[in-house]
């Protein structure tokens, strides 16, 4: 792994929303690779947050993909809305989905990018049937719902595992990790296979501002490829 492959997704869950315009053109000058946007509907997690019109915001102030993390009942009643106001990318939870396939379809006519993502309980099995389809995977190192939570050192095998099924299958394919992520654990992420990190709280609430922090989180994700 190179030095450029480690990406990095800044997530607005953790940035003040009354400068969210000013946070996010931050990052991008910072060198973020794509934005990370959490959709909360109260059901699947316990937890409500953002919605379309918000995607429609960031859409007018920056050129950055935006990824859309679909933690909500029944994602496929919210695609065609999303995809309206400007997103790039959905991911998509394998759990809870009776007709994960069907999503997945629909995310590709959409012509979007897609995501599966597995939550911390979830075995890495679940992925052979349906990783061929994706073009990335998203290991959840927190459970889902709420932003600046521990990290859960117990995923860095899962991730492993998944990268080895990657590299079998699906070459080329992304590895996101989300949930936790600093630059304690970006390295230890990296090591394990992972090249595109979901970090809040580590950029968006760092005392010394969103470009310092994001400098800082890049250089401890490249001590583990250098």
């Amino acid at each position: 792994m190179d030095k450029q492959a480690v990406k990095l997704a800044p997530s607005i869950l953790a940035a003040d929303f009354a400068h969210l315009g000013k946070l996010v053109g931050e990052a991008e000058q910072a060198g973020a690779d794509r934005i990370h946007i959490d959709i909360m509907d109260g059901h699947f997690v316990p937890n409500i947050a953002m919605g379309a019109p918000i995607v429609a915001s960031l859409r007018r102030v920056t050129r950055l993909p935006l990824e859309i993390h679909l933690m909500i009942s029944d994602p496929d009643f919210f695609l065609d809305e999303f995809t309206e106001v400007g997103s790039d990318a959905f991911l998509v939870h394998w759990e809870g989905n009776n007709h994960l396939h069907r999503t997945l379809q629909r995310i590709k006519v959409l012509g979007k990018r897609v995501s599966v993502v597995i939550n911390p309980a979830t075995p890495a099995a679940v992925l052979e049937e349906i990783l061929h389809d994706v073009d990335q995977v998203v290991v959840m190192t927190v459970n889902p719902g709420f932003g600046h939570q521990p990290f859960i050192h117990t995923t860095l095998p899962k991730i492993r595992r998944v990268r080895q099924m990657i590299d079998a299958i699906r070459p080329g394919c992304d590895l996101e990790v989300d949930g936790g992520i600093d630059a304690t654990t970006a390295p230890l992420v990296v090591s394990a296979g992972a090249n595109v990190l979901v970090a809040g709280s580590a950029i968006f609430r760092d005392g010394d501002g969103v470009v310092a922090a994001m400098k800082r989180l890049r250089a401890a994700a490249h001590q583990a490829i250098t």
